[in-house]
């Protein structure tokens, strides 16, 4: 019985399994992200992260990251490629969104609005400044920037769009 059963187990076995071919997947669409928004969780209750630290750009280093005040100066936000790289620069336009607190001109200055991929690179940036319209007891203010579709380049659904909580005391 024990060499039936035996028999039996091991024929199953070559019988229920088989090989799986592997499909190569190749993303071949464009598409771009907010780094910081891929990096930070999402802030309780929105679709997007709040960060209150200045975003570091490209590698990240062992110290401990500024708080983003009003004298914070200039922060980068660094904008990804997903996909292939391109051999030709790709434009892409980004907005401060609605939600946004903080205005342009006191809190920070005007956004140009768009921005640039250069040929055979996988990164672009978006400056801002940060104002400083002196201390005030009213809470911080939240820069929202949100990446818009553009021609040709979609932006990531789930990584489109990042706040900054600029502390004003």
């Amino acid at each position: 019985m024990k060499k039936v059963f035996s028999i039996l187990t091991i024929l199953s076995v070559i019988v229920l399994s088989s090989c799986i071919k592997n499909e190569l997947v190749t993303y071949k669409n464009t598409q771009i992200e907010l780094d910081a928004a891929v990096w930070n969780a999402n802030a309780a209750g929105l679709t997007y992260p709040v960060i209150t630290r200045v975003p570091s750009v490209g590698i990240a280093t062992s110290t401990a990251q500024a708080s983003l005040t009003r004298s914070s100066g200039s922060v980068t936000l660094r904008v990804n490629l997903i996909g292939a790289q391109q051999a030709t620069d790709l434009s892409f336009t980004y907005q401060v969104a609605t939600e946004s607190t903080a205005v342009a001109g006191t809190h920070f200055t005007a956004v140009s609005g768009t921005g640039v991929i250069p040929a055979n690179s996988s990164f672009a940036t978006i400056p801002i400044t940060i104002l400083n319209p002196g201390a005030t007891t009213t809470g911080p203010k939240v820069l929202v920037i949100q990446l818009t579709d553009n021609a040709g380049l979609k932006a990531s659904v789930n990584y489109a769009k990042v706040g900054l909580s600029i502390a004003q005391n």
